[in-house]
Parts: C-alpha cells; structure tokens; sequence
C-alpha cells in the first residue's frame, strides 16, 4: 500500500484545497428553438437532438 513519506505543511494542503471549486454551465444556443441548453443534450424546450425529434411534444 502506498504512504507518503512526509506530512503535507497546512499551508500546502489549504492550497490544494482552494482549487477544488465548480465549473460555470458550458450552456450553447439549441440549433432549432435558439432556447439555451447544455451541451450534449437533448433539448427541453423542442426535444430535438442532433438535428432529430428525439423527445415528442405534446
């Protein structure tokens, strides 16, 4: 099993831990309805897909 071979200081480790932090929404204009949605995703507003009706609505 692997150990470290020192103790990390408190300061090494709050900086490690300061860039532990969440992205932005990468969010792109859908191709048909221009609603904003994510990327690799169906839309929710239209239910198209690549071009394609994926989700019917109603």
């Amino acid at each position: 099993m692997a150990v470290p071979k020192r103790k990390w200081s408190k300061a090494r480790t709050r900086r490690h831990h300061a860039n532990w932090k969440l992205q932005p929404l990468n969010l792109v204009e859908c191709p048909q309805c221009h609603e904003l949605k994510m990327t690799h995703r169906v839309c929710k507003n239209c239910g198209y897909y690549k071009g394609e009706e994926v989700v019917a609505q109603d």
